[in-house]
């Protein structure tokens, strides 16, 4: 069978591999832990329930507008405007089929052959490889001052003729990051200056914790979005833990809107309208529920720093927001695909390997399960790698011994 050269090129999603293999095992009846995936626990919001059971009822589910329903449109600009404090109008917003869609749309609309985007280490694992889907080069900026955070130096140094566009992931998956403001204004000032593009996913953006504030771009600029090169990137599945209806959203200059518009028409359609009934409903509703998903993550947080001071050998710099924390475990190994491999088969507890993050001797650990999945997870983790714990543990029902160091 012949296949293109490109799509055997793009690598598969570590995250859904591992998903993959964690159900499996559980099928098996193996007691499996999952801090791999960024998929809070709680219910879908009531506002949310209520309003997609009314678009089925009403049995008017049919073709949408490829750029989004009006009624979605009209409550994402009153986000907009409350969040980022920009006034927007319908034709600068594009509804997608969740935020991997608007990212890839964007970068399918902007890139020629060869153009560069700078992406910043570490990153979500999918932003390479769209890049390379739409023929452009990712530019990998790797922070040299042993923290999350490259300086503007680093990114500006990366720089060249072919450069197209930075991507900012602010509070950043995996490492739980909040850029500081000082760099998203240095970022907004060099982008507009060059006529680069800023491309903002913003998907986390509310989810932080003591109080920290993860700036958005537009802060940095007078500009109205009409007028800018910033583009944001949102939508419903974090902040509202929505991650099955696969909404997102493009807020952006009208022109790329349209060719987005375009693009998505001849790919996709619109988005199933139930689904953006649903989304309509979790941004028009109470938002107290945005905010109970935040402090069930902060208290999360609170209960992993806590377990890994106990844990030798493992340094982690602590999350400011996301579902996520990123310890460096380069003690126990350089390879984090075999550091993962050998938690799941010895400890049973899924992670994905910090390569696939740009970030080697890294591993990503999901916080939006239950307190006991933290706790447990993390206990299993150290008795697996740590010689200083305890020898014996049980998972599920199993006494199990460590017999390898």
């Amino acid at each position: 069978m012949k296949l293109s050269k490109l799509a055997n090129e793009i690598a598969e999603s570590p995250t859904l591999a591992l998903n993959e293999e964690a159900r499996l095992l559980r099928e098996r009846g193996e007691a499996v832990i999952h801090l791999g995936i960024g998929e809070p626990k709680n219910k879908t919001p009531l506002n949310a329930i209520l309003a997609s059971a009314a678009k089925l009822t009403s049995g008017e589910v049919k073709y949408t507008p490829a750029d989004g329903m009006p009624a979605l449109k009209k409550a994402v600009i009153r986000y907009t405007e409350e969040n980022y404090n920009r006034l927007v109008a319908p034709e600068n917003v594009l509804i997608t089929n969740g935020a991997k869609q608007s990212i890839f749309n964007i970068l399918y609309s902007i890139l020629n052959p060869q153009d560069e985007v700078i992406v910043l280490a570490p990153y979500w694992v999918s932003y390479p490889e769209m890049i390379k889907m739409c023929y452009g080069k990712p530019i990998i900026v790797t922070p040299g001052n042993g923290t999350f955070t490259p300086n503007f130096e680093e990114i500006e140094h990366a720089i060249t003729s072919y450069t197209r566009a930075i991507i900012v992931n602010s509070p950043n998956n995996p490492s739980g990051v909040i850029y500081p403001p000082e760099l998203i204004g240095k970022l907004v000032e060099f982008c507009e200056r060059k006529g680069l593009y800023l491309i903002c996913d913003d998907i986390y953006h509310k989810l932080v914790f003591e109080h920290k504030v993860a700036h958005p771009a537009f802060e940095f600029t007078g500009k109205a979005v009409e007028d800018s090169h910033i583009i944001v990137v949102n939508g419903v599945a974090k902040v509202y833990g929505m991650t099955g209806f696969r909404v997102g959203w493009v807020v952006a200059p009208r022109e790329l809107i349209r060719v987005m518009t375009n693009v998505t028409a001849q790919t996709t359609s619109g988005v199933s309208p139930v689904s953006q009934a649903a989304a309509e409903g979790a941004l028009n509703g109470l938002q107290t529920v945005v905010e109970a998903l935040r402090l069930q993550l902060e208290n999360n947080r609170t209960v992993l720093l806590q377990e890994m001071k106990t844990f030798n050998g493992a340094r982690l710099i602590p999350p400011e927001g996301t579902f996520y924390a990123f310890p460096d475990l380069r003690a126990f190994g350089s390879s984090s695909v075999e550091l993962s491999k050998f938690l799941l088969k010895k400890a049973l507890v899924v992670t994905v390997p910090g390569k696939e993050f740009g970030m080697e001797g890294f591993i990503r650990l999901s916080i939006s399960g239950t307190v006991k999945d933290v706790t447990d997870g993390i206990a299993r983790i150290k008795w697996a790698l740590d010689q200083t714990s305890p020898n014996e543990i049980y998972i599920g029902d199993k006494k199990m011994i460590r017999d390898w160091m």
